[in-house]
């Protein structure tokens, strides 16, 4: 495991394992589809972090699921901010405004959010495709452009 600086594991439910600089895919499901108001919700406080503390490559809130690649940026104190406290705040942010709106008991989201580190440049291109299709693939729209709550600053190469 030197492949990468800094490696660790830790455990909730799922194993996460964390590096410094490099590329992760998180993706989390939701308890029920959303609805277009709350998807937009969702993806302004995930989209708070960017620049800030990640820099996403790809975003995509669809309303069953969310996914995303990115790379964790340093805090002030020269440590990597840890993704699953971003995610999770951006998360329960979303999800008291969702809770306060609709009179719902829980947020619409599951606990836990699924990471993994990707390996190589041909993991991050099939995962990155695979993301922008999403779309397409859930038979939102026929244009991955045309769904408003994708954000790509950047195509791989």
């Amino acid at each position: 495991m030197a492949k990468w600086q800094n490696f660790s594991i830790w455990r909730g439910r799922l194993p996460h394992w964390r590096a410094d600089g490099v590329q992760y895919y998180a993706t989390f499901r939701h308890k029920r589809p959303l609805e277009d108001a709350e998807i937009n919700l969702l993806f302004q406080r995930l989209m708070r972090a960017q620049r800030r503390k990640f820099d996403y490559h790809i975003l995509c809130v669809l309303p069953e699921k969310t996914e995303m690649i990115f790379t964790v940026n340093e805090s002030p104190d020269g440590s990597p901010y840890e993704l699953t406290d971003v995610i999770e705040k951006a998360k329960r942010q979303a999800g008291n405004a969702i809770i306060k709106k609709s009179q719902e008991r829980w947020p619409p989201f599951y606990t836990e959010c699924y990471d993994r580190i990707i390996r190589d440049e041909a993991e991050f291109e099939s995962t990155w495709e695979a993301i922008l299709s999403s779309p397409v693939d859930t038979e939102l729209v026929e244009d991955p452009s045309d769904w408003w709550t994708i954000f790509v600053p950047d195509a791989p190469e």
